[in-house]
């Protein structure tokens, strides 16, 4: 049992509400910077340099998948060098990333921005998130999570308008380096006060202190690979996630010609606000729930509003399938890793957390092709969408498959 279930997690004076505010803050800067902030660095760095959208583009694939090779060994990083210092590793390495975006000149300079943003995501994204959340919690577990990671939401919403708003007043160098400023000034010191492990704990929860044996990471590693619990929790996330991918990079395409550019970018907007909506709805009642139900009954909501959005055309329903697909969006990224604390266990939590999102990651990336694909080949996006209903619906029925009793790797 973690230290924190010693003390009230509901009291707002509990020092684990601290460092969700933390995690928030981390999130909103590295899903704003490092996920949405992209669509803006394509758009000026091809209007600066002339450079084809075709070299951006690839650089940020490249970026993505070494993200998801970097993640796989989170955990070895937090048992070698500590929490904290991963932290601060990731938010230098961002902020060194996003500074050079404003500074590049070259090619090569541009990847070693995108190189850099990738080990941002390492010490600042969602495994690190959810692995010091999952110390500090459990009975407000899924509540912390979804507090944090709307961070990630509230940075596309409010990061991008504004780094938008600066670059068309001051220039996109000069915005980007106040942005890069803020994030240091409003980031560093809150990490520097509240993020650490609970008292009582060892450096990385589920670790035995010296002297007691342990499996290796490699060893936890090689045992998720052969659970088969982790496996109907990865294959149903990445899956759902690439089909979520597919839709949200060509939803603006797919409803322009329908309803018109300017009410395609309220849908984007009124999306992404029920994104926020979701995850403080779940919030508040995923701890009382089984997650595995949760998380189906949110791939089928997907699946369901994409199929409503291919039978119509009028304006107001489009808008309504999009708010009532983004009420589920967030919440791909919430589950996993209460799935993997109730079945995996806290011994091969960061272990599972990072091979997960490696998997997921590398599946996910291949959504706006296959999706384009499809589209490229029929004419229009129904056979594409259609394919992504199918899909969501079979990882609403992977995740319900429950094989075995909870399995603890360390015993494994």
């Amino acid at each position: 049992m973690i230290a924190a279930t010693r003390v009230d997690e509901s009291s707002p004076h509990y020092r684990g509400w601290r460092v969700v505010l933390a995690c928030f803050l981390m999130a909103f800067f590295m899903f704003g910077f490092g996920l949405y902030g992209q669509g803006v660095y394509l758009a000026e760095l091809q209007r600066a340099h002339g450079w084809p959208g075709s070299l951006v583009s690839a650089a940020s694939t490249f970026s993505f998948l070494l993200t998801s090779v970097l993640v796989i060994f989170t955990d070895d990083l937090l048992d070698r060098i500590g929490l904290r210092a991963l932290i601060l590793c990731g938010l230098v390495a961002l902020g060194a990333s996003t500074a050079l975006l404003a500074l590049v000149q070259t090619p090569w300079q541009l990847y070693l921005a995108y190189a850099l943003m990738s080990v941002g995501w390492t010490g600042m994204g969602t495994v690190v998130i959810a692995t010091v959340l999952n110390s500090w919690f459990e009975r407000r577990r899924g509540l912390a999570l979804s507090l944090a990671f709307n961070g990630a939401t509230c940075g596309g919403i409010i990061l991008v308008p504004l780094l938008l708003s600066l670059t068309g007043s001051i220039g996109f160098r000069s915005a980007m380096l106040a942005a890069t400023l803020a994030m240091m000034v409003l980031v560093l010191p809150v990490v520097m006060m509240f993020i650490g492990w609970p008292a009582g704990t060892a450096q990385v929860p589920g670790r035995r202190r010296p002297g007691e044996s342990v499996p290796t990471p490699a060893h936890s590693r090689k045992a998720l690979l052969a659970n088969a619990a982790f496996w109907t929790m990865v294959l149903p996330i990445a899956i759902a996630l690439l089909a979520q991918m597919g839709f949200i990079i060509h939803q603006v395409s797919f409803l322009d010609p329908l309803i018109g550019r300017s009410a395609a970018g309220l849908a984007v907007t009124l999306m992404a606000a029920m994104a926020v909506v979701g995850r403080l709805s779940l919030g508040l009642f995923v701890d009382r729930l089984d997650p595995r139900l949760a998380c189906a009954a949110s791939m089928t909501s997907q699946a369901a509003a994409l199929f409503v959005l291919l039978q119509s055309t009028n304006p107001t329903m489009l808008l309504a399938c999009c708010a009532v697909y983004g009420f589920s969006i967030g919440n791909m990224i919430t589950f996993p890793p209460l799935i993997i604390q109730r079945e995996i266990g806290a011994d091969a939590f960061a272990a599972a957390m990072g091979l997960g999102t490696s998997i997921s990651g590398v599946v996910s990336a291949f959504g706006p092709g296959i999706v384009g694909l499809a589209r490229s080949f029929t004419g229009n996006y129904t056979i594409a969408f259609a394919m992504c209903v199918a899909l969501d619906l079979v990882a609403a029925g992977i995740v319900l498959w429950r094989p075995g009793r909870r399995a603890k790797l360390a015993a494994s």
